[in-house]
């Protein structure tokens, strides 16, 4: 096969950030995303309907003339978030309220301490028809850094699924075999995002030999037997599981740090990443449904009507973009080859 067209596909998973990375995140976003969950974690987060309007007004901006690009806002949970947020989120339009443990990640300061106090809003989320986005990890210290998606599971997923069965919920950039299992074989509200880094590498990639700062995401890469059950999750064909690169821009300066920033820019070649890992999985045939299909179905959308077209052409990942503040930022797997290119 040397070409493929599918059904437009939405990122329900991506960070835009904001001011001076919009002209750049945006574009790249939209060039092959018809829509993009947008994720509040910004400084400070996005916490209420009226921040994320103004937000969203922000990215409208950005987007090329002539292009169509909906962003989809999500609202930042934190211990102060009440019923009346939820229907202020509501009446916005908000489809989304993303849940981040307090320090699990990126600007997740703010994020959550405890989650049996945040219930009675769960419970208005379901009531609303509002999706609960979790990071699904434990953040103290004593866990390890590789067991904190599992630990989660057990510890706290299973129970919300239960106690809300009406409450969709979205498990966020999955990383185990264990979270796989998880939703493969869960209730049918809860789904889960993959990214292209999790399906492309392992921890090796990380850590062999030398550090690999572009490669630190969060959660963190695991070990090979937990990518692979990430491949063959989404070689399976479930319906639970679909496209959300986690697309996540940070300085070169920042990654490359003592304290180096997690995440991997992967917008600039996200569906190429994608159809090699499905034309490597030798399942090119599922890859509409994962990045077109299964997660609008599961968020209540109507499916894009639009396509897409991707050839069979080799080409290569530029090793750096600049900003307009001439910042540069390395983009994921820059430098390498990949088989596939948006037409």
């Amino acid at each position: 096969m040397d070409e493929l067209t599918i059904r437009t596909p939405d990122d329900l998973h991506v960070h835009l950030r904001d001011d001076v990375m919009l002209p750049e995140t945006v574009p790249a976003t939209a060039r092959c995303f018809a829509r993009a969950t947008v994720m509040p974690n910004l400084v400070p987060p996005v916490t209420t309907a009226d921040l994320a309007t103004a937000y969203k007004q922000r990215i409208l901006a950005a987007v090329p003339a002539g292009q169509n690009f909906d962003p989809l806002m999500t609202l930042y949970l934190t211990m102060q978030t009440s019923v009346a947020d939820v229907e202020a989120a509501k009446v916005a339009g908000i489809r989304a309220i993303k849940l981040y443990p307090a320090g699990a990640t990126t600007n997740s300061d703010a994020g959550v301490s405890s989650l049996e106090p945040l219930y009675p809003i769960f419970e208005a989320m379901s009531k609303a028809g509002i999706l609960l986005l979790i990071h699904g990890e434990v953040t103290e210290y004593e866990v390890d850094v590789f067991d904190r998606e599992k630990e989660f599971i057990e510890r706290y997923l299973r129970d919300i699924c239960k106690s809300f069965p009406d409450l969709k919920i979205v498990l966020e950039h999955i990383t185990t075999k264990d979270a796989a299992e998880f939703v493969g074989s869960g209730p049918e509200n809860i789904a889960a995002s993959i990214t292209p880094q999790h399906l492309l590498l392992n921890r090796n990639d990380l850590l062999a030999g030398t550090l690999k700062p572009h490669n630190f995401c969060l959660p963190i890469l695991k070990r090979n037997i937990h990518q692979l059950a990430l491949r063959e999750a989404v070689a399976s064909g479930s319906t639970k599981f679909f496209l959300g690169t986690d697309s996540a821009p940070h300085a070169r300066h920042r990654k490359e740090a003592a304290c180096g920033c997690a995440g991997c820019y992967s917008a600039w070649s996200a569906i190429e990443l994608y159809a090699q890992v499905f034309d490597d999985l030798n399942c090119l045939d599922k890859l509409e449904a994962f990045a077109s299909e299964n997660g609008a179905d599961f968020y209540g959308l109507a499916r894009n009507e639009g396509t897409i077209t991707l050839r069979k052409e080799s080409w290569t990942i530029p090793e750096e973009v600049t900003l307009a503040d001439s910042t540069p930022i390395v983009p994921f797997f820059a430098g390498q080859d990949l088989r596939w290119k948006l037409a």
